[in-house]
């Protein structure tokens, strides 16, 4: 039973002797970048590559699902690329937009 599972996955349209393994196997390693990266420093997080990251996610997640056979390494790791680049530009406006107004506030309510 084993050996015709690994046979029917060996032989699948999207299986290992295609393109449509390896490339998305290989795109792993931006996703695995992207979550090393979350003890990043938010200073150092970019809004336009990490949108590009979110965004190309969704779209290729989506055409994991669309095209036939389902290449469903395509459509996990675009996904997790998308989860992680929303992460991350979550971080980065925290740390722009919403930490800043508190020590302001503070010191506001301090000199009243």
């Amino acid at each position: 039973m084993a050996s015709s599972k690994l046979q029917a996955f060996w032989n699948h349209p999207a299986g290992p002797k295609t393109i449509h393994f390896w490339a998305p196997t290989f795109k792993w390693g931006i996703s695995i970048a992207n979550i090393s990266d979350f003890s990043k420093p938010p200073e150092k997080i970019s809004y336009p590559m990490q949108a590009v990251v979110a965004c190309s996610g969704l779209i290729w997640a989506r055409y994991g699902m669309v095209i036939i056979p389902k290449n469903w390494n395509l459509f996990s790791v675009n996904l997790t690329m998308s989860v992680t680049g929303m992460y991350q530009l979550s971080r980065k406006i925290k740390h722009d937009y919403l930490e800043d107004a508190k020590p302001e506030a503070v010191a506001a309510e301090e000199s009243s």
